[in-house]
C-alpha cells in the first residue's frame, strides 16, 4: 500500500473511531493512543488527534442547538433581568467550567502530550474510567435533581480537566460526577457536552498555533475530521439514551476490558 493512500485509510479508521468513542464513555483519546501504533497519520499525532476532536463539535452544536442559541442570544437581546436570563445562566456556569480546565490543560500541558506517547499508561487509566462509571451507578443520586450552581460547575471543569489524560473519558468522568452530585441525567449529559466546546475548541487553537501543518496531509484531516463527525452525532444520541435509561454505568466493562488490551499490548512491545 502506498503512503498516501496508507494515510487516507488511517485518518477513515480513526475518525469512525473518533467518533464513536468520544462521546461513549469510553476515552476516545485512550483508543487512538492504541491504534496510532498501527495507523500512519502522519508525525504529528497530538495535531490529528485534535483535529478529530474538532470534528465531533459538530454534532454537539447541532443536538443542542436551542441551548447554544440561547447562550448567544440572551446575553444580547433576551428578556428581563440579565442574570435571570437562562442563556446567561447556562454561559457563567459554562465559564465557571472553563476556567480550572484551562489552568489544568495549559500547566500540564507536556505531561499530557508525554501520554499521548506512552500507551502502558492506558492500562491504569481505562481501569480508573470503568471504576467511575461502575460507582455512578452504584450512587446514582439523579433523582435528588440538585441545582448546578457555580461552585459545583467548577468542580466539573476540574474534572474535565483531569480527562485530558489519555484513557480518561471526558464524557464519561463529567457524566459520572454529576450523577452522583445529584443532577438530573439530563442535565448531567447536556452539560458534559456543553462543556466539551470551549475545552476542545481552545485546545485545537492552541495546538494549532504550535503545529506544523505540513506534517499532515490536508485530505487526510478532511477524510477523518468528516467520518469523525457522522459517526459522532450516532454516538451522541446513543450515549443521551443511555444516560436516560441508566444503562451508562454498563461501559465499565468495556473500559476494564480495554485496560486489559493496554496492558498485553504494553507487555508485548
Amino acid at each position: 500500500m502506498n503512503p498516501i493512500a496508507a494515510g487516507l485509510g488511517g485518518a477513515l479508521f480513526l475518525g469512525v473511531l473518533q467518533g464513536l468513542t468520544e462521546f461513549l464513555p469510553v476515552s476516545s483519546s485512550g483508543h487512538l493512543v492504541l491504534f496510532q501504533q498501527f495507523v500512519d497519520v502522519g508525525d504529528d499525532e497530538v495535531l490529528f488527534d485534535l483535529i478529530l476532536h474538532l470534528g465531533t463539535l459538530v454534532p454537539v452544536l447541532y443536538f443542542y442547538r436551542e441551548h447554544v442559541v440561547a447562550l448567544v442570544r440572551d446575553p444580547i437581546v433576551g428578556t428581563g433581568p440579565m442574570m435571570k436570563r437562562q442563556g446567561v445562566k447556562d454561559l457563567s456556569l459554562l465559564v465557571a467550567a472553563s476556567i480550572p480546565t484551562a489552568i489544568i490543560g495549559l500547566t500540564f500541558e507536556d505531561t499530557f502530550d508525554a501520554l499521548f506517547k506512552n500507551p502502558a499508561a492506558l492500562t491504569i487509566t481505562f481501569a480508573i474510567t470503568g471504576v467511575l462509571l461502575f460507582l455512578s451507578g452504584r450512587f446514582d443520586r439523579s433523582s435528588i435533581n440538585r441545582e448546578l450552581t457555580l461552585p459545583l460547575a467548577f468542580a466539573l471543569g476540574i474534572a474535565q480537566g483531569m480527562a485530558i489524560t489519555p484513557g480518561i473519558s471526558r464524557s464519561g468522568t463529567t457524566i459520572a460526577i454529576a450523577l452522583m452530585i445529584g443532577l438530573n441525567r439530563d442535565k448531567a449529559a447536556r452539560f458534559s457536552f456543553l462543556m466539551s466546546v470551549p475545552a476542545i475548541g481552545g485546545a485545537v487553537l492552541l495546538k494549532g498555533l504550535k503545529a506544523d501543518l505540513s506534517s499532515l496531509d490536508p485530505m487526510a484531516l478532511g477524510v477523518g475530521g468528516l467520518s469523525s463527525m457522522i459517526t459522532g452525532y450516532i454516538a451522541l444520541t446513543l450515549l443521551v439514551k443511555a444516560v436516560q435509561g441508566g444503562t451508562f454505568p454498563r461501559f465499565a466493562w468495556y473500559c476494564w476490558s480495554a485496560a486489559i488490551v493496554a496492558g498485553v499490548l504494553a507487555f508485548n512491545a
